[in-house]
């Protein structure tokens, strides 16, 4: 599979990754450490544990990630999951809308992970 098809495959967009980072090269070596980025994994566990600042940190951090990496769908759900998350003057972030969004956030990290180990 090239590159585009595994960014096709997973709704994202190649040719704006592709302009940011101008290098093929550099695209596939940064898709590729996705893999082994452990922000969704920190989410999970804090969404788990009901703690709501390492829940908005890890939500953040794959926000970030999958935008710097054009990941466009799980960057979306992410930022959802964040802003939900985001504490404020009376609040430390609500866990119940987090979860209410989590189930978007996994069905586009699956399959930005499965696009990616088919490269």
């Amino acid at each position: 599979m090239s590159l585009k098809e595994c960014y096709d495959k997973m709704g994202a967009d190649y040719e704006d990754v592709l302009s940011r980072l101008r290098s093929e090269v550099l695209v596939r070596k940064f898709a590729l450490k996705f893999l082994d980025d452990d922000s969704y994994a920190n989410l999970k566990a804090a969404m788990e544990s009901g703690n709501a600042p390492e829940a908005f940190r890890g939500a953040h951090t794959l926000k970030g990630v999958a935008q710097n990496l054009g990941f466009g769908p799980l960057y979306k759900a992410a930022a959802e999951v964040t802003e939900s998350l985001r504490p404020s003057e009376t609040s430390s972030g609500d866990m119940e809308k987090a979860a209410e969004l989590m189930p978007a956030v996994d069905e586009e990290y699956a399959r930005t992970i499965a696009a990616i180990k088919e490269l």
